[in-house]
This record gives C-alpha cells, sequence and structure tokens, in this order.
C-alpha cells in the first residue's frame, strides 16, 4: 500500500468553550476519493480550513506527501499540491472569466508563455472558451461553480479538498 499523499491526525477546534471538531483523523492515498459526511455545523468545512491551513488547528497535525505543513500558510500549501474548492463563492467578480484564471496562474506558473497555454486549456476543457471575456459577475451559478473549479485545478494540485462541490449547479447538469 501506497503512503499518503495528505494525513491529517487527531485534528481539534475549540472556539471559546465549543469544540466543533475533536480528533478528525483521515488520510488520503493517490487514486483515492474520501469524503466527510455529516450533518450541517458537524464541523467539516472546518477540518477543511484546518487542512488547508485557513484555521489554526486547537491540536493535531497536518502532513502532505509525508511532510509536515500544518504551520505552514495556505499559499506554502497550495505549491506543494493542496487544492481547495470552497463553499462558499470565491471568483473575482469585477474581473472577466479569462482574468480570473489569470490571477490565480500568476501566482504559480511564472512563464508567460506556459501561462497562456494552461488558460487556453482550462478554457476548452471546463467549456468556458465562449464566455472568456464575459465579466464573472453576469455567470450562471453553475458557470460560476465551473469557473472555480477550473481555478482550483490550475495548480494542479495533488490532493483537492472539494467542500460541497455542486452548490450552486444545476442537478440535471451534475447528472
Amino acid at each position: 500500500m501506497s503512503a499518503p499523499l495528505l494525513e491529517a491526525t487527531g485534528l481539534r477546534k475549540v472556539y471559546g468553550r465549543r469544540e466543533v471538531v475533536c480528533g478528525v483523523s483521515l488520510e488520503v492515498r493517490a487514486g483515492e476519493v474520501v469524503g466527510l459526511l455529516g450533518p450541517n455545523g458537524a464541523g467539516k468545512t472546518t477540518t477543511f480550513r484546518m487542512v488547508m491551513g485557513m484555521v489554526e488547528p486547537t491540536g493535531g497535525s497536518v502532513r502532505l506527501c509525508g511532510e509536515e505543513v500544518t504551520r505552514l500558510p495556505v499559499h506554502l500549501r497550495a505549491r506543494a499540491g493542496l487544492g481547495y474548492l470552497a463553499q462558499e463563492p470565491s471568483i473575482f467578480q469585477r474581473l472577466t472569466v479569462e482574468e480570473n484564471l489569470l490571477a490565480i496562474l500568476e501566482f504559480i506558473e511564472p512563464d508567460r508563455a506556459a501561462r497562456r497555454a494552461r488558460i487556453e486549456e482550462s478554457l476548452e476543457r471546463y467549456g468556458l472558451a465562449k464566455l472568456r471575456a464575459q465579466p464573472s459577475s453576469r455567470l450562471s451559478g453553475g458557470e460560476r461553480r465551473r469557473l472555480e473549479v477550473a481555478r482550483a485545478l490550475l495548480g494542479r494540485p495533488k490532493v483537492m479538498l472539494l467542500d460541497e462541490p455542486f452548490s450552486g449547479v444545476d442537478p440535471i447538469a451534475v447528472g
């Protein structure tokens, strides 16, 4: 069995006197799909945010590809191969579809020609080519979510965390 790409051990989060995450541990290996199931308020999003580095855990640890990343900031975890698609809308409303992709790639890809090629690839792959010049504020819920997915995958993450991935998407488009 291969070593885990992502390993979270004993994650805890306490706000004041309220423990919202109590000792969550999980492992994700290459090719696996692992889900967090639970009712609203069970701590799924908080767990994702601790793994991603957006929320500091009260206890526990996170390892990515065998390396300790518990105290690393979000951008360094992203560079190390951790991707995140948030439940909440995350696109830049005032930018076009293409500009939204470029805004992310400028942090990831230093080569201008490579950025251009990856933008074209993403626009085609996610059915956004015809919308490239469209202001993001004018996208439908499903189009907006496709753009968010495209942005999240631009960094070619080794592990992708999806928080409510079909939120705002037409059920017919999902099926």
